[in-house]
């Protein structure tokens, strides 16, 4: 949260009178005090990922975290960069009903840039920020067991796509990441699975920071998007919703399309016993840190019950 941010919005820090900073820092504590010691599972996509300032923001949040007591762990996608990598080899992306047809080839691709350079663009972003983040993907430490994902067609049921080496999760051994919050560090996860041939396998990312919330007993998912949140019919913001609620609007159709599956993942996460599921705009500046330890909403934030 540096004040010396030239393109900060002109209500900088620097402007903030002393009693302001003072009653700002003082409405956070109790947040800080109820989720000390939680874990808290984020899926990092969307342009905080890609806008070099909200890659910053998100790096301090992150640290920000840590250091009052809670226990982040991030689990990031990389769909644009995985296709600016394929157009550099001169292979298109290939999409069957939103999943990404996986060669492999494009396998190789994929765990270069998500494994590789993604992964190790955020861990460095993090220690810069003074945390200590460690890489991981779903082979270390045997963390995510997949197998190959079985799509059928949404037309016709007893038809099958084959998208190649696309996983579906079939189980998490989080020991690991347990053992690294334990010694401090912050786990960065790539969404590659391996199978019992040994193979890799993609899977989505959202779907893995769900599970991950699941069996880590997350206090709250966190999911940072494009998208200010769940809105209603008429565009306006639902900040407070149960899973319920959600069943309702998606069944009278306010939640569809893209917003579906985005929703699927928070929705079974929710109704699996982790406290809190937020959907977040991830293009407001320290959106995650704002949503967490305020009573100011900054996304949609699903409930348990």
């Amino acid at each position: 949260m540096t004040a010396s941010n030239p393109s900060a919005p002109s209500a900088s820090v620097d402007t903030i009178a002393p009693r302001d900073k003072a009653e700002i820092l003082a409405q956070a504590l109790p947040y800080i005090r109820k989720f000390h010691g939680k874990t808290i599972v984020i899926k990092y996509g969307g342009n905080a990922m890609t806008d070099p300032e909200l890659q910053a923001d998100f790096a301090e949040d992150v640290v920000l975290l840590k250091l009052v007591g809670l226990n982040p762990v991030v689990v990031h996608g990389g769909g644009p960069q995985i296709d600016s990598a394929l157009n550099k080899i001169g292979k298109k992306g290939q999409f069957i009903q939103g999943m990404r047809v996986t060669d492999e080839e494009t396998m190789e691709v994929v765990e270069w840039v998500l494994a590789g350079e993604v992964q190790q663009d955020i861990v460095g972003l993090i220690n810069a920020a003074g945390g200590k983040a460690v890489g991981l993907t779903g082979r270390d430490g045997g963390l995510i067991r997949a197998r190959k994902l079985k799509m059928l067609d949404k037309d016709d049921p007893t038809k099958e796509h084959d998208v190649g080496l696309v996983g579906e999760i079939e189980s998490i051994d989080p020991s690991v990441v347990k053992a690294l919050q334990d010694d401090q560090f912050i786990p960065v996860i790539s969404p590659i699975g391996f199978g019992e041939r040994n193979e890799s396998y993609n899977i989505n990312a959202d779907l893995v920071a769900s599970k991950l919330a699941e069996v880590l007993k997350a206090e709250k998912l966190m999911m940072l998007t494009n998208i200010k949140g769940v809105l209603d019919k008429e565009g306006n913001l639902l900040t407070d919703l149960t899973a319920r609620r959600i069943d309702e609007l998606i069944e009278d159709g306010t939640i569809s399309g893209g917003m579906l599956p985005k929703i699927a993942g928070a929705l079974d996460a929710a109704k699996s016993g982790v406290n809190a599921v937020h959907i977040v705009d991830g293009r407001v500046p320290h959106a995650m840190l704002l949503e967490i330890l305020t009573e100011q909403a900054y996304g949609t934030m699903i409930r348990s019950h």
